[in-house]
C-alpha cells in the first residue's frame, strides 16, 4: 500500500498532463489505488472544487451516502456487481436470500442454527449481516444459513458475470463501459459534459453503477452517455448471450401494476382501433419489434408493454393515430379510473378523500400531515423500504401518490425528508362530515396596517383623509368647493377615488394627494410613510394548491391566489396574451416570443395577484414595464423589470429559483399554470393548473415524439398518452416543481407542437441554466 501511495505522488509531481486531463489522470490512478485488494474502504468521494479525497467504509449498496455537492463518488466494482465469477468465492453483492425465497440469517447471529463460518473465524470471506457468500469455495456458488429452522443452509441464486445480454438487455449487470463507436461513457452520477435525468438515486432498481452501460429506459439493447461533446448517447456492443434466458414469470391475462407480464390476446385499444402486427411497419415505422424485444411476448397484435409504458399499448392500423393504449380488465377487479371532472365552483372546497381504511384509494395526494412531500415509491432515496410496485402489484404504487399498501389504518407514504421516515397523508375519510374549508392565509403586516405606501403611492387603498397640513380633504365625486373634470371615479374607476381618501391616480413621483375642502387650496399632497420592505418566504404560498395531476387543457381549476408569482402579460390595453413568473418584487421572467411584437416596455403591462382573467378581484396589482432583456443567444427567455415593485402580501409573492445547473430527475412531477386556451374542455377564464412528470431528452428526442428537436438548454415535461399540456396563452408561463416545503421555477413554457396531442409533450427553457445571466440583468439594473 505504502508503495503505490509513492507512486501516486510521484505521478502527481511529475505528471506532463495539464487542466482537465490532469486531474482525471489523478483521479484514475487514486481510483486504482482505493479499489486495490489492498484497500478495505469501498468508496470515495472526490470533490472537484476542493480537489479533495475522502475515503468511505460504506458504499450505495449497504448504505446511503449522501454527498457533498459537485462531488462524485467512487466504488469498488466488487461491492456493486449483483453477480459472480466462477464458484463466487469473491462475490460481495447485497443478495439475502435463498434461492426459493427464504431470508437468509445473520452470518454472526446464532439462531435459528449454530454456524460453523463466522465473521470472527473467516474475517475476509465478507460474512456481513446476512448476505449470500461462498466462504468455504463450494463448487455450486454463494449460500447462507437460512431464518428457516427446518433447513440450516441453502444455495442462492447469484447470476454469472457474463458480458452477454439477455433480451433486450433490461437486467444486463456487467462492466462494459464504452459505446459500439469506442467512445468512453459518462458516469451516471455526473452531469459532464452532458447534463441528464438519470440520476441513480431515482432509478434505484435500474443499478446505474459508475459508467457501465444499462438499459433503463427500454431501448433496444443497453447504451450510455458518452464522454465526447458531440456525442450525447449512444449504444453499446454488447453481444447476446448463448445461454438461454432466465424463466420469465407467468404471464397474467389481466392487467396488474403497469402489466409488463400481460399475455393477454386484446388486441384493440381503448378507442376502437385495431391494433397493428409487432413485426410489421405499415401503416407505421417503428422498432418496438420481436427481434428488438425478443422476450416481450411480441405475438400477432396483442397489446403488450415491452418498454416500461403506463399500460400496454400497440401501434394502430390507424394512419392518424401512431400507437395508443388499450383497455385491460384489471386483475383485482377495480374498474378503470374515470377522468377527472373539475366543475368551478368547486375549486375552493374540493378535498380527496378515502374510504374505509384507504386500501382502495387511487387519488393524486402526495402530501403528509405535517407537509412533506412524499418519496416516490420506486425510489430508495432517502428512505429505502420494501414498498414496491412489484412486491405489491395489486396496491396502485404510483409515482409519490398516498397509498396504504400494508392495510394500515389510513393512507401514507415515506417522506422526501430524510429524518422522517414515514407519515399518515393530509387526506379526509370520505364519510366524514366535518366541512371542508380552505385555511384561511395569516395578515401580512401590510394588510394589519394599510396605511403606507411602496414606491409613489399609487396603489394605496388606505384611509387617510387629511393632507400634510391638516386640512380635510374633498370627496373625488364632489365638485365643491373645487370644480374638477378629471380626477373622478367615473374618469378612473380603477384608481380607488373612494370618499375623501387620498390617492395618487395620476402616478405622482411625490405620492398620494387630494382635492381639499379649503376653498383657498385647491389641493395638497398627504402624509403618509413608507412601508418597511416586506418580508416573504419565495415559493410559499399562502393558499394551499390543489395540485391536480389527474387530467393547461383539460387541467383543474387552480384554487384561488394558490399560485400568487403567476402574472399576465398584457398588451398596453389589457388584454392577456402570454404568461409569466414573479421571480423579485420588480422583476418578472418570461418567454423572448412573447416580446415579438414590439421591443418598447411601453407595449405591455404586467397584472399580479389576479385568480380571473378579467382582473375583477379586488387583489389586482398592475404595473407597467420599465425595461425588457431578452437572452443574447436567442434563448426563448426574458426578464422584464417594473416600474414600480410588486407589494408583497397573501396573493402576489415570488417563486424560488433553481440552483445554477441544477438537473431534474427524470420522473419528478412539475405544475404548470395559465389562462391560455382550453381548447372547450372549459374553466375559461379562471387560472388553471395541471401536472405531470419531466420527461427526459434522450426520450422526448426519440422519433415518436419530438424527433431530435430538444435542445440541451430545453427540457420536456408532459403526459406522452396527451390530455393534458400548457397551450396558447399560456407561453412564458411557469413550471415549477416542489423541493421540500417551497415551489421552484424549472421551465419558462416555450413551445410545443400542438395543444395536449399524443406524443408531443411540452418543451420549457431549462431555468437553471440562465441563472448567471438572470443574475447579472437584476444587479446591473
Amino acid at each position: 500500500m505504502l508503495l503505490l501511495l509513492l507512486l501516486f505522488f510521484f505521478f502527481v509531481q511529475k505528471s506532463p498532463l495539464k487542466g482537465v486531463q490532469e486531474n482525471n489522470a489523478h483521479i484514475q490512478l487514486l481510483f486504482l489505488i482505493l479499489l486495490s485488494p489492498l484497500n478495505f474502504n469501498r468508496a470515495f468521494l472526490f470533490t472537484s472544487k476542493d480537489q479533495q479525497c475522502l475515503t468511505l467504509a460504506e458504499n450505495t449498496k449497504t448504505a446511503v451516502i449522501f454527498r457533498r455537492t459537485n462531488a462524485v463518488l467512487y466504488e469498488k466494482r466488487i461491492y456493486l456487481l449483483e453477480c459472480k465469477e466462477g464458484k463466487g468465492v469473491h462475490y460481495r453483492g447485497t443478495e439475502a436470500k435463498t434461492q426459493k425465497g427464504v431470508p437468509c440469517q445473520k452470518w454472526a447471529d446464532t439462531v435459528p442454527h449454530k454456524p460453523n463460518y463466522t465473521p470472527e473465524k473467516y474475517p475476509n470471506a465478507g460474512l456481513e449481516e446476512n448476505y449470500c457468500r461462498n466462504p468455504d469455495g463450494d463448487e455450486r456458488g454463494p449460500w447462507c444459513y437460512t431464518t428457516d429452522p427446518a433447513t440450516r443452509f441453502d444455495y442462492c441464486n447469484i447470476p454469472e458475470c457474463e458480458e452477454c445480454m439477455h433480451c433486450s438487455g433490461e437486467n444486463y449487470h456487467g462492466v462494459v463501459a464504452t459505446t459500439t463507436s469506442g467512445l468512453e461513457c459518462q458516469r451516471w452520477d455526473s452531469q459532464q459534459p452532458h447534463s441528464h435525468g438519470y440520476l441513480p438515486e431515482n432509478f434505484p432498481e435500474k443499478d446505474l453503477k459508475m459508467n457501465y452501460c444499462r438499459n433503463p429506459d427500454g431501448e433496444p439493447r443497453p447504451w450510455c452517455f458518452t464522454t465526447s461533446l458531440t456525442k450525447r448517447w449512444e449504444y453499446c456492443d454488447i453481444p447476446r448471450c448463448t445461454t438461454p434466458p432466465p424463466a420469465p414469470a407467468p404471464g397474467r391475462q389481466c392487467l396488474s401494476g403497469r402489466g409488463e407480464d400481460y399475455q393477454g390476446t386484446i388486441s384493440v385499444t381503448e378507442s376502437g382501433n385495431t391494433c397493428q402486427h409487432w413485426s410489421s411497419q405499415s401503416p407505421h415505422r417503428h422498432a418496438r419489434t420481436p427481434e428488438n424485444y425478443p422476450c416481450k411476448n411480441l405475438e400477432e397484435n396483442y397489446c403488450r408493454n415491452p418498454d416500461g409504458e403506463k399500460m400496454p399499448w400497440c401501434y394502430t392500423t390507424n394512419k392518424t393515430a401512431r400507437w395508443e393504449y388499450c383497455t385491460i380488465p384489471s386483475c383485482d377487479g377495480s374498474k378503470p379510473e374515470a377522468p377527472a371532472v373539475d366543475v368551478p365552483e368547486q375549486a375552493q372546497i374540493s378535498e380527496d378523500c378515502y374510504q374505509g381504511n384507504g386500501v382502495t384509494y387511487r387519488g393524486t395526494a402526495s402530501f403528509t400531515l405535517t407537509g412533506k412531500k412524499c418519496q416516490a415509491w420506486s425510489s430508495m432515496s432517502p428512505h429505502r423500504h420494501n414498498k414496491t410496485a412489484d412486491q405489491y402489484p395489486n396496491a396502485d404504487l404510483r409515482q409519490n401518490y398516498c397509498r396504504n399498501p400494508d392495510a394500515d389504518s389510513r393512507p401514507w407514504c415515506y417522506t422526501t425528508d430524510p429524518s422522517v421516515r414515514w407519515e399518515y397523508c393530509n387526506l379526509k375519510r370520505c364519510d366524514s362530515r366535518v366541512p371542508v374549508t380552505l385555511p384561511k392565509p395569516p395578515q401580512t403586516t401590510l394588510e394589519l396596517n394599510p396605511d403606507c405606501i411602496n414606491g409613489n403611492g399609487k396603489d394605496y387603498r388606505g384611509t387617510v383623509a387629511k393632507t400634510t397640513r391638516g386640512r380635510t380633504c374633498q370627496e373625488w365625486s364632489s365638485q365643491k368647493p373645487h370644480s374638477h373634470d378629471y380626477f373622478t371615479p367615473m374618469t378612473h374607476p380603477e384608481a380607488g377615488l373612494d370618499k375623501n381618501y387620498c390617492r395618487n391616480p395620476d402616478g405622482d413621483v411625490n405620492g398620494p394627494w387630494c382635492y381639499t375642502t379649503d376653498p383657498r387650496k385647491a389641493w395638497e399632497y398627504c402624509d403618509i410613510p413608507k412601508c418597511p420592505p416586506a418580508q416573504y418566504e419565495c415559493g410559499k404560498s399562502k393558499f394551499r394548491p390543489k395540485l391536480c395531476a389527474q387530467r393547461i387543457v383539460a387541467g383543474c381549476i387552480s384554487h384561488p391566489h394558490s399560485w400568487p408569482w403567476q402574472i399576465s402579460l398584457r398588451t398596453s390595453y389589457g388584454l392577456h396574451f402570454c404568461g409569466g413568473t414573479l421571480i423579485d418584487p420588480q422583476w418578472v421572467l418570461t418567454a423572448a416570443h412573447c416580446l415579438e411584437k414590439s421591443s418598447r416596455p411601453s407595449a405591455y403591462k404586467v397584472y399580479l395577484g389576479l385568480h380571473r382573467e378579467r382582473a375583477s378581484e379586488a387583489s389586482v396589482q398592475k404595473r407597467d414595464v420599465e425595461k425588457l432583456f431578452k437572452e443574447p443567444h436567442r434563448a426563448d427567455i426574458a426578464l422584464l423589470k417594473l416600474r414600480s415593485p410588486a407589494i408583497i402580501n397573501n396573493h402576489v409573492i415570488p417563486v424560488c429559483l433553481p440552483k445554477e445547473n441544477a438537473v431534474l430527475g427524470g420522473r419528478e412531477e412539475c405544475y404548470v399554470t395559465g389562462w391560455g386556451d382550453t381548447k372547450g374542455t372549459g374553466g375559461d377564464g379562471l387560472l388553471k393548473e395541471t401536472g405531470f412528470p419531466v420527461i427526459e431528452n434522450k426520450i422526448c428526442n426519440r422519433p415518436e415524439f419530438l424527433n431530435g428537436r430538444v435542445k440541451k438548454h430545453e427540457l420536456c415535461a408532459g403526459n406522452i398518452h396527451g390530455g393534458t399540456d400548457s397551450c396558447q396563452g399560456d407561453s412564458g408561463g411557469p413550471l415549477v416543481c416542489l423541493d421540500q416545503d417551497r415551489f421552484v421555477q424549472h421551465g419558462v413554457t416555450s413551445w410545443g407542437l400542438g395543444c395536449a396531442q399524443p406524443m408531443k409533450p411540452g418543451v420549457y427553457v431549462r431555468v437553471s441554466n440562465y441563472i448567471p445571466w438572470i443574475e447579472s440583468i437584476m444587479e446591473n439594473n
